[in-house]
């Protein structure tokens, strides 16, 4: 069976430093989520001149049910679905 062909959509957006960029990027994902196309769980973050190095945002894990982690890259503690406060 064929391979369907995929395209990713890449949207700029301008932050002054890492932190707002990744928090930025955390907010646009989740309501990226409710698309049924969208996987937020691969959303990075790069400088404008350095857009080969990436930064992830969310973890990269999957959760059983293939649905990945909602907590930030390199989060202590188990996986969840579920922003822990």
């Amino acid at each position: 069976m064929a391979e369907r062909e995929r395209f990713v959509v890449h949207l700029p957006v301008v932050a002054t430093d890492l932190a707002g960029a990744v928090r930025l990027a955390r907010v646009v994902a989740r309501w990226a989520g409710l698309l049924s196309a969208a996987d937020p769980g691969e959303t990075t973050v790069s400088a404008e001149d350095e857009q080969c190095v990436r930064h992830r945002v969310f973890c990269d894990l999957r959760l059983p049910g293939g649905r990945r982690c909602l907590l930030r890259a390199d989060h202590d503690g188990p996986c969840a679905r579920r922003l822990t406060r």
